[in-house]
């Protein structure tokens, strides 16, 4: 029998104890804060039917879908002439009526108009799931990785954004970052924009072009916008627009003036200055805040998925390190019609769980907790030892502290080998003179000292 080679597929990867523990501590985080706002989580399957997915993602995303094929012999069923056809994309409809899913969303819409006679609306749901996408994988992009989402559909209140705000701001604080900043636009004030210009019809080529302004300038955004169909003279209106300066009240007044002739324009202002005075009235003052102080910032060069998204937009940027967002989400109306519920309006916003664990690995601020597995190890030199350790290690485990015995006989310097390399910070060493006296050795680890005690002292110092 030849030997395989062990390996995983491209664009997937392994997990060890360490950093489950610490990828627990975010989606646990994250989840709490969730609950906290009144989210429900939910589930859906790994599969959805290939018909769930198909043309909700545009042809680029239709290519990534990762289609699984039909069980038994999946080719019967395919006449021999349609075999030699060359296109892929007719085959596989053939052979595949299952695919992995490739977010949350699509998955969510479908579950809520199937189960829409069981759902209290407003629904507010959180989901915390791998997704699959059959892309080149490269540094920081997977075929395989989880998405945080949080949804709320059938309201239109603003409310719902304002809190998104304090989830992000109330989650990444948890998490230890001390300084980020949520960023917020509207879709009507961009579509206000290419209005005013005489431009509505190239509203995507628009935003598409400045929303690089970070990386390329306003003059490398001006030479996109001429060959996207702009003029030097539109540019010229544009341009004092995604430069505004000054706080986020000050942006709204220079674009109330701007915007006054277009009303999509003006009431995406209306919108963003509803959001922050609900934030007004919810934030805790500056002088009683415990974290880190909310950083709202109004971006006009915020795009996000324009075709998408119907309203406000969000996005989050950690600002100790540099990373791409961390988070994002916007509204967006009509999420259910493509399944044949209209007018249900919602909105949602998601957490890079991936993007913010390298964020937390590199300012160090994962908990000491989250490095620790066993609290303590049992030494065992031979049965006697073993017989007396027994009922010790699950008086240990019953007053919750995580504790395991050396499986069987050694020698101390394999053991204690054992547990540096695990990282357990406390050794109870039990020999003859232990077991006759009742006094038990108890070393730490990281100091080396070690102190006789009873089983009581030891729970009560590990507790």
């Amino acid at each position: 029998m030849a030997i395989i080679k062990p390996s995983i597929p491209k664009g997937t990867r392994d997990f060890s104890a360490s950093e489950m523990v610490k990828r627990n501590h975010i989606f646990n985080t994250i989840s709490d804060v969730f609950k906290k706002y009144g989210y429900l989580e939910i589930q859906t399957p790994t599969m959805e039917n290939l018909s769930t997915l198909s043309g909700k993602y545009g042809d680029e995303g239709d290519k990534l879908i990762f289609k699984v094929l039909n069980s038994g012999d999946f080719l019967s069923n395919v006449p021999a002439q349609e075999l030699s056809s060359q296109n892929s994309q007719f085959i596989a409809a053939k052979i595949s009526e299952k695919a992995l899913r490739y977010d949350l969303t699509v998955p969510f819409a479908r579950y809520v108009v199937m189960h829409r006679n069981e759902i209290t609306f407003p629904f507010k749901r959180f989901q915390i799931q791998p997704v699959w996408r059959a892309d080149r994988p490269q540094k920081g992009r997977y075929r395989e990785f989880y998405q945080c989402d949080a949804d709320v559909v059938g309201s239109d209140s603003l409310i719902n954004e304002a809190e998104f705000v304090l989830i992000y701001h109330e989650a990444l604080g948890r998490l230890g970052l001390k300084d980020f900043t949520v960023k917020i636009n509207n879709r009507k004030i961009l579509t206000g924009i290419a209005e005013i210009i005489g431009k509505a019809e190239l509203i995507i080529n628009m935003t598409v072009a400045i929303d690089k302004l970070d990386k390329i300038g306003f003059e490398g955004v001006s030479r996109e916008l001429i060959e996207r169909g702009f003029t030097d003279s539109e540019i010229e209106k544009i341009k004092p627009i995604i430069n505004l300066k000054g706080s986020n009240q000050e942006k709204l007044e220079s674009l109330r003036s701007v915007l006054a002739a277009s009303e999509t324009g003006l009431m995406g202002i209306s919108e963003i200055e509803t959001i922050f005075s609900y934030l007004e009235r919810l934030v805790i003052p500056k002088a009683m805040t415990i974290g880190p102080i909310l950083n709202l910032e109004l971006d006009i060069t915020l795009a996000r998925g324009l075709n998408y998204y119907t309203g406000a937009i969000f996005e989050v940027k950690a600002n100790e390190v540099a990373m791409g967002s961390i988070g994002g989400g916007g509204r967006y109306d009509d999420l259910t019609g493509m399944f044949g519920q209209s007018d249900l309006t919602g909105v949602g916003i998601s957490f890079g769980a991936d993007r913010i664990y390298d964020v937390l690995e590199e300012l160090n601020l994962f908990p000491q907790s989250t490095s620790e597995g066993t609290k303590v190890l049992i030494s065992n030199f031979d049965s006697a030892a073993e017989n007396y350790a027994l009922p010790l290690l699950q008086q240990l485990r019953n007053s919750g502290i995580s504790a395991e015995i050396y499986p069987s006989s050694a020698k101390l310097k394999k053991q204690m080998s054992y547990a540096d390399d695990k990282n357990i910070p406390f050794v109870i060493l039990i020999g003859s003179e232990e077991m006759e006296t009742g006094l038990l050795s108890l070393r730490d680890m990281k100091s080396g000292e070690q102190q006789k005690i009873t089983a009581e002292q030891i729970i009560a110092t590990l507790s």
